[in-house]
């Protein structure tokens, strides 16, 4: 039986934005294996209810149900350790961990003021209701006053990348001479960007951009053929 992704997309089923999904997508193909994507909407929650959360990605795999991208990450280099290592060696997967953590609490909250008003303009009608109200309820302000001034954020959004940068600057990936899931991690969140939103993050003279750039060539250019602003 083939593997089975739920993977957040917009209004057009084509345009799957998710920085998590993104992250499981890599991790499938890094590890050669086919899935099939099923557009998934924010309100469509009794369609995942049987993985006992509300949230994507949600692989299927048999009779397995696994759910969370770190998750789905371990449970693929465990179940399949016949393909290439995700993590490059059992040693590497606990810094990994860090790096997740860093992406989910630092770099995409550093993210979503750039793109919140991209996301609710290109989600599917049924979704605008909940995604405003969910959003300006965790953000405690309108979708509108929290996407204000983008410009004026970009200097210290920019400053926040050095760790990036300076890793980037010595070695062309982050887990080294070739990618893993340290790269995916990170990339899944300027795909997140890249796909919903034109709003230029990083200058081009940046290592994080030429790094977004040898990313978006892998897997003979994958996520550079995704649906993107």
């Amino acid at each position: 039986m083939s593997l089975r992704l739920y993977d957040l997309a917009g209004a057009d089923p084509k345009l799957r934005f998710s920085p998590y999904c993104w992250r499981t997508k890599f991790a499938l193909a890094h590890k050669g294996l086919a899935v099939e994507t099923i557009p998934w909407r924010f309100t469509e929650k009794e369609f995942i209810a049987f993985s006992g959360q509300e949230r994507v990605p949600v692989l299927i795999d048999g009779e397995k149900t696994i759910s969370d991208s770190w998750a789905i990450a371990c449970y693929l280099d465990d179940a399949y350790p016949d393909r290439p290592s995700l993590f490059g060696s059992a040693a590497a997967r606990s810094p990994t961990r860090f790096l997740n953590a860093w992406a989910d609490t630092v770099l995409n909250p550093g993210i979503i003021p750039f793109v919140l008003l991209d996301i609710f303009g290109k989600i599917d009608p049924k979704d605008r209701d909940y995604f405003r109200s969910n959003r300006e309820q965790r953000f405690g302000m309108t979708l509108e006053a929290y996407g204000a001034e983008r410009e004026k954020r970009l200097p210290a959004f920019r400053q926040s990348l050095t760790p990036l940068r300076t890793m980037l600057a010595a070695q062309p990936f982050l887990a080294g001479e070739r990618p893993a899931y340290a790269d995916y991690i990170v990339f899944g969140s300027f795909q997140w960007a890249r796909c919903i939103s034109s709003f230029a993050l990083i200058a081009p003279d940046d290592p994080v951009f030429a790094w977004r750039e040898r990313m978006l060539d892998a897997f003979d250019g994958m996520p550079r053929r995704a649906l993107a602003a």
